[in-house]
């Protein structure tokens, strides 16, 4: 995946917690990528690249499987938030949060390449909330989830982690959670599931979001639905304005049915 991708060696930082919210000292970089340039003519080189690629992403399944039985003994349900960048993922998950607390335990692990800007955004609703900086990495791992959860002592609630805006590798990267929830907005095109039917394959959920803006727009909201059913025949899909509160007791419902659903489970 990385190999392909393009994104580069770099430290990962984890924010210390602390009572403050203030930066501590930054450990060591979650996972360390191995990154392979892609030499198209070259048979040799491409199956080294392949071979890295499936290396990288049999230890992240392992990291991740971990996670996942680590979520269910804390009695975690872990939701991995994809999009790409600007589709409304904080704006969205901080007005979900606002409407959850404080009668539901949450929490958030926050993905981007630079800044604590969307971290510090969600600790205003009352949420506690991990940043993790990937660098010149595209993507959250799963080590990285591992150290982060780590650091939060969380259990018997909803975990909302964040990636890094960005439709191509996230998809490929299981981070242990029970459903990725993929978010299009209505400013981006309607056929951004044709373009990118890796990630749409692999969501459970597609939040179709700022339809607040569609009386404005000259935006087809049936064919983005048609054509993420055209990839994922069983994905399902609620249309959503952090705006205006449309669609908004819809996704509450929803995650109250996948909570109980991990409940039965667990």
């Amino acid at each position: 995946m990385c190999g392909v991708c393009g994104c580069g060696e770099g430290e990962t930082r984890l924010e210390a917690v602390a009572a403050t919210h203030t930066h501590g000292s930054h450990p060591p970089p979650a996972a360390g990528h191995t990154h392979a340039e892609v030499v198209r003519d070259d048979p040799a080189q491409r199956a080294h690249l392949v071979s890295v690629e499936r290396d990288i992403l049999s230890k992240n399944d392992a990291l991740a499987a971990h996670n996942r039985s680590h979520f269910n003994s804390h009695r975690v349900l872990a939701l991995n938030l994809v999009s790409s960048p600007g589709a409304g993922k904080t704006t969205l998950l901080v007005e979900t949060l606002e409407r959850l607390l404080p009668d539901n335990t949450v929490a958030v692990i926050e993905g981007d390449q630079e800044t604590s800007a969307d971290a510090d955004r969600i600790r205003a609703t009352g949420a506690p909330a991990i940043q993790v900086n990937t660098g010149k990495g595209c993507h959250l791992d799963a080590a990285m989830i591992d150290q982060a959860f780590g650091q939060l002592h969380f259990h018997d609630g909803i975990l909302f982690i964040e990636n890094v805006g960005n439709l191509v590798c996230p998809a490929g990267f299981d981070l242990g959670e029970a459903h990725k929830v993929v978010i299009a907005s209505v400013t981006e095109g309607e056929d951004k599931p044709l373009k990118y039917p890796n990630m749409f394959a692999a969501s459970s959920l597609m939040l179709v979001s700022k339809v607040d803006l569609l009386p404005h727009l000259d935006f087809d909201v049936e064919l983005l639905i048609a054509n993420a059913r055209r990839v994922n025949p069983a994905i399902a899909v609620i249309q959503v304005s952090a705006s205006n509160g449309e669609g908004m007791e819809r996704w509450l419902h929803w995650l109250d049915g996948a909570v109980a659903m991990a409940s039965a489970s667990a």
